[in-house]
């Protein structure tokens, strides 16, 4: 969903935003690019200056060549130093077994590998991006790994919510104020199927080919993704874009070439997490596997 740009900025949670930052000292910002860990960011460089703060990256096959990019660019805009750090979740059984507990298995593999850069640096802590709204839903497995390694969510930790994270983000200008959710490659695997480097490529492709291909026929949507459910892609976008869509036949066309059978449009539309949807999830491995 498209946010609000009248939504006024928490100013009060700003500041009590700078204060915990204040408190911790030093950091290093586990950096996706996205909304929540650009204000993270920003507001650590404005708290405890850039010479106390390393932006770090995750840097592996489930990471799209497009967040990769972007993660440079807002980087330099922010004046933080930053770096890639190679990490290996790919190794694990667990993350590619693909249950529902595979956030958690990243998240592990992550932030163990930031809190040695964390030593190596000498910085205290390792903060995460998650917010408030983060906290209350229930699969969210990677939260929990993340406080097993001892890391810290100031935005949290403050009350910041989603919405006040995006209003706070317009207010100090930030460009990604009203990024839409981007989440690792991974996500857009149906649970049960494996995750291989070559899947979470095809994702990368297929979405990249999807967006280019709406481009081109003038069709706009905020949220995009395409679902990997086997031989089958499942496009999921705006549901006011779900016809316009389903009727784009070179875009549809595009998304099959990078190697799937079939190509369906979800006709509810984008829905974050819907492959948490349990009934959903069972029938799309069942069809697709």
């Amino acid at each position: 969903m498209r946010p609000d740009p009248d939504d006024p900025a928490p100013l009060d949670g700003l500041a009590a935003l700078h204060r915990r930052l204040t408190e911790l000292g030093s950091v290093v910002v586990a950096f996706s690019g996205g909304t929540d860990s650009a204000l993270l960011l920003a507001a650590a460089v404005r708290a405890l200056g850039p010479g106390r703060v390393l932006a770090a990256t995750g840097d592996s096959a489930s990471l799209s060549h497009r967040e990769r990019d972007g993660v440079r660019e807002i980087v330099h805009e922010l004046g933080a130093p930053h770096t890639f750090v190679a990490t290996h979740e790919m190794e694990s059984p667990g993350y590619r077994e693909n249950s529902r507990s595979r956030c958690w298995f990243c998240k592990d593999e992550l932030v163990g590998r930031l809190v040695a850069v964390a030593a190596e640096h000498g910085l205290a802590h390792v903060a995460t991006g998650t917010n408030a709204d983060d906290l209350t839903d229930r699969f969210r497995p990677g939260i929990r790994a993340a406080a097993a390694h001892g890391a810290v969510t100031p935005l949290a930790d403050v009350g910041l919510t989603k919405r006040q994270v995006r209003a706070a983000g317009r207010h100090w200008n930030l460009r990604t104020w009203d990024k839409p959710a981007a989440p690792c490659l991974s996500s857009r695997v149906a649970y049960g199927l494996t995750i291989t480097r070559e899947r979470l490529a095809r994702v990368d492709a297929a979405e990249q080919a999807l967006r280019d291909g709406l481009r081109r026929a003038g069709i706009a949507s905020y949220d995009l993704r395409v679902r990997d459910l086997g031989r089958r892609a499942l496009i999921q976008v705006d549901p006011a874009a779900v016809e316009a869509v389903a009727a784009c036949a070179p875009a549809l066309d595009a998304v099959r070439r990078t190697g799937f059978a079939s190509v369906e449009v979800d006709p509810r539309g984008f829905r974050s997490g819907s492959l948490n949807e349990t009934e959903e999830t069972r029938e799309q491995i069942g069809h697709g596997s």
